[in-house]
């Protein structure tokens, strides 16, 4: 059985004492590829060293996160066009609106977000969507640029039935990871009308780990622990969840 983790952030502090371990235990329990979102140029060298320690599991996207959305938002964009321009990246992430954190840089947090969009357009990438008390906001500019060069992942998928169809609506798949096995998450209450040929599955580590390891660290591996949920919420087999999403995770990422 494989597995894609289609978002981990594995460059992260948390792993620092046994990042290797953690990747290795991942891929014992049938994780095959690993997907890692940018935040901004300071993840950027790790992210480099991550690709070269695990080749062919270990898939680089490029973007500006919103909340590192400051005043020299302008800059970090260039590195973004610059990174872009020097090697393959698989998608344009991750990249968004979040106003749980910050409303007063909403403004520069829609330039950036509609920039990048752009970006992932003359490239032919998909977008990876953060996406955090914003859904309006964000549905707003993915409106204006709606159209078939628009595709992507909506990233840690947390909305009602009729935002999911929306996300949907424009060509986006939706990243299913933790809270999907969380009590009050309340996604797994209307998954089962959304085709799984639109979901792929995601960690989003260390943040966001799925029961029974809620409020501790999360890890690639746990991705099983989403299948799991899965295929309670589809009534299917976990080796169908995880060919189906498989797949649907190697189509968004154009990779053959």
């Amino acid at each position: 059985m494989k597995l894609i983790d289609t978002h981990t952030h594995l460059y992260s502090d948390a792993f620092e004492e046994d990042r290797t371990e953690m990747i290795e235990r991942a891929i014992k329990d049938g994780v095959d590829k690993f997907y890692i979102p940018a935040i901004d140029s300071e993840t950027t060298e790790a992210m480099y060293d991550l690709e070269k320690a695990f080749p062919n599991r270990i898939y680089l996207m490029m973007g500006l996160h919103p909340t590192s959305v400051k005043e020299n938002y302008e800059e970090e964009l260039k590195h973004v066009e610059e990174e872009l321009t020097k090697r393959k990246f698989y998608a344009i992430g991750e990249i968004g609106i979040d106003l749980y954190w910050d409303q007063s840089t909403l403004q520069i947090q829609q330039d950036a977000f509609r920039r990048q969009i752009q970006l992932a357009k003359k490239y032919q990438l998909p977008i990876v969507i953060h996406c955090r008390n914003a859904f309006d906001e964000v549905f707003e500019i993915l409106e204006e640029e709606k159209g078939e060069e628009l595709f992507g992942i909506f990233h840690c998928f947390t909305g009602t039935l009729e935002q999911a169809k929306q996300a949907l609506s424009y060509n986006m798949k939706l990243g299913i990871g933790g809270v999907v096995t969380f009590k009050n998450g309340k996604i797994d209450q209307f998954l089962n009308e959304i085709e799984l040929k639109h979901i792929v599955l995601e960690t989003d580590s260390p943040y966001l780990a799925p029961k029974p390891f809620r409020g501790k660290r999360n890890e690639s591996a746990y991705v099983v622990k989403v299948a799991e949920k899965l295929a309670e919420v589809y009534d299917i087999s976990v080796e169908q969840i995880a060919t189906i999403t498989t797949q649907n995770a190697l189509e968004v990422f154009n990779v053959k």
